[in-house]
């Protein structure tokens, strides 16, 4: 009987296409199998139709010459796309790529023919319900509540990346701060509502959504020409409505609310900043500790805010920073949260889980309940420390969260995903458009959401990638057990990267200093170097660009050429703390005063995402992981014997 290491390393060998093409034939078979069940489609949908395409028209020189441009064409695009980043190679480990599980894989590609449009049942009656379903699938892995029959139950939708996502967590969390405003300032009967328009816009936001839901329940009752007016009246008064000038025109007492994020957090905050009006200026970066969200300084902050009577919209925690695979402790954050709504300043907590969302499998039984922190760490060195433990079992207390099916998910571009705790507050974000949707009942939860244009940022957008999702989901469940099996993967590579990464260290101390500035939380690890003996970060930044120029990818040179792909981060002093700074640059042997002398304040290193299934090969007996800490350890020395 073989061992269960051995099991779980056959099931992963069905899921890719392989860094050889060794599933090649699987594919095939998938995709020749469902393109002709799709013609069969075509043929039976009306046989008695007869083909509008004669039988002879193949052998007319126009058709010819169109199919010889056409196969031209497609010639050039298969040749130019070899140069491509080989993302399915164990030799890559540079950005959040890898290659594409072939459940989604295969799944979209059948869709594609069919060309479903998500913007309603209308247009896809299929892929519509998979993408609420997805939803689902996602909420339950986060732990939050995924039962349709459950008032509180959880709403996902997909989007194009996690930039979308986050907007949709900006748009929703204004509309649920904003709406008891306009609920006060109407003056709704029978329903009871804050005491004045600062303690209405500062309701805690499950406060806010009990709101939405009594509300939604006192129209249900009124009779339709009361619901009308009450409606038109409420509309009136929404900041959807007003706008941001007319909002704070109208409640003088209330100040633009602040977006509270770390220094790290992604660049698609400022962008949804602006997007929504906001402005730039409302959001807040705050500083950290180890390259996590300090929780002392939001307290400090929140604190401020309250002071000066100045809302905050949200607090962003992030899982998995895109530049260095750190969480954040959303435990702390939500703690905060909660504590500042008891004094009056009430906000949302979102989770940017763009990278890290598909470690919560790993966390997550079969029936969706929490395991033990023992039971998660059975089987690797360090993972999951009890901060990071602590961090992703709160995310079922969290407002919303951002994942992205793409990155960790193995699933191909664009699919982010946006999660909310309780679907009940996606009533604020509502769209009509009576051309295209139709009515529901708000207790119909599938049938309300198969209108699903009216709640999202996009019009149209593709069904195709909604089946590769779920398909995935379906094939691999989201749980340990199953899709767990690949972030764990990649988990003991990152665990195994770490330790190399010190032996090398400890390799060639006295040619280079190397550091890992931090402990991974996950499956990205960094490693800083610098000449020994060299004092000046600017010549270490230099010497770090020179390998990364061996590391990258150059379209004007064949691929074959490079033996690994790599990718750089700078590490920032207002990011990092004086206490971090002044620690790694002491490792490294580097003077602080030096950080400005290239014209920066940043110090370059190596960044490695370590998500390749097969980075350590079994099979051959073989580790991408120790080939590449050699291939490093001669470039440092060529590098330097060159005087580099």
């Amino acid at each position: 009987m073989q061992p269960a290491s051995a099991a779980r390393t056959r099931t992963l060998d069905a899921c890719f296409l392989g860094p050889y093409g060794e599933n090649d034939t699987l594919l095939e078979k998938l995709v020749v199998e469902f393109l002709r069940d799709h013609v069969y489609w075509r043929r039976n949908f009306h046989p008695e139709d007869p083909p509008a395409i004669s039988t002879t028209a193949a052998s007319h020189p126009d058709y010819q010459a169109f199919e010889a441009r056409m196969r031209r064409e497609l010639h050039q695009l298969s040749a130019a796309l070899k140069k491509s980043v080989p993302f399915h190679s164990p030799r890559y480990i540079g950005h959040m790529a890898s290659d594409l599980l072939l459940p989604g894989l295969a799944a979209q590609i059948l869709t594609l023919p069919y060309n479903p449009n998500n913007v309603s049942e209308d247009a896809a009656p299929v892929t519509v319900e998979l993408e609420v379903k997805v939803g689902l699938q996602l909420a339950g892995m986060l732990g939050y509540v995924n039962d349709p029959a459950r008032p509180d139950c959880a709403f996902g939708h997909l989007t194009s990346g996690g930039t979308l996502a986050n907007y949709q967590a900006l748009r929703l969390a204004l509309a649920q701060k904003a709406f008891p405003v306009a609920l006060l300032a109407v003056g709704v009967p029978e329903l009871e509502l804050p005491e004045d328009a600062w303690s209405a816009f500062n309701l805690h936001p499950h406060a806010a959504t009990a709101l939405v839901d009594r509300w939604g329940e006192w129209l249900a009752q009124a009779t339709p020409a009361d619901r009308r007016r009450w409606q038109a009246r409420v509309q009136g008064e929404r900041i959807e409505q007003r706008g941001l000038a007319g909002f704070f025109a109208a409640h003088p007492t209330l100040k633009v609310p602040k977006v509270l994020a770390p220094i790290t957090a992604h660049y698609s905050w400022s962008k949804g900043c602006k997007l929504l009006g906001l402005g730039r200026s409302q959001l807040e970066l705050l500083p950290e500790r180890g390259m996590r969200i300090d929780v002392g300084a939001l307290e400090t902050t929140l604190e401020r805010c309250q002071r000066e009577r100045q809302p905050v919209l949200m607090a962003v925690a992030v899982m998995g920073t895109t530049e260095y695979g750190t969480v954040d402790p959303i435990d702390a954050v939500v703690a905060a949260r909660d504590r500042a709504a008891a004094r009056g300043l009430g906000f949302a907590v979102h989770v940017d889980a763009a990278w890290g969302g598909y470690l919560a499998t790993l966390f997550r039984n079969a029936d969706g309940s929490l395991r033990s922190r023992d039971e998660v760490a059975a089987g690797f060195d360090h993972f999951p420390s009890p901060e990071v433990y602590s961090s992703i079992a709160a995310l079922g207390d969290t407002d919303s969260v951002t994942v992205d099916p793409h990155k960790l998910g193995y699933l191909p571009y664009g699919a982010g995903a946006f999660i909310c705790r309780d679907h009940r507050a996606v009533a604020l974000l509502s769209e009509e458009a009576d051309y295209v949707f139709h009515g529901a009942s708000p207790k119909d939860y599938m049938g309300r959401y198969r209108s699903l244009g009216q709640f999202i940022p996009e019009g149209s957008k593709s069904g195709a990638t909604v089946a590769g999702v779920y398909v995935t989901h379906k094939v691999l469940p989201l749980d340990h057990a199953h899709f767990g099996l690949l972030p764990a993967q990649t988990i003991r590579s990152a665990e195994a990267f770490h330790a190399r990464a010190l032996r090398f260290a400890d390799e060639l101390r006295g040619v280079v200093q190397a550091v890992v500035p931090f402990a991974p939380d996950s499956n990205l690890v960094c490693f800083a170097l610098n000449p020994a003996g060299n004092r000046s970060a600017a010549v270490a930044n230099a010497f770090v660009r020179r390998l990364h120029d061996e590391l990258r990818i150059d379209p004007s040179r064949p691929l074959q050429d490079k033996q690994f792909f790599g990718s750089v981060t700078t590490l920032r002093p207002e990011a990092l703390g004086e206490v971090e700074t002044k620690r790694i640059l002491d490792a490294l042997g580097l003077d602080p005063a030096t950080l400005a002398e290239d014209g920066g304040d940043r110090l370059m290193i190596l960044r490695h995402t370590l998500m390749n299934p097969y980075l350590i090969d079994h099979e051959n007996g073989i580790s991408y992981i120790d080939r590449y800490f050699d291939h490093l350890g001669v470039r440092v020395r060529a590098l330097l014997a060159a005087g580099n």
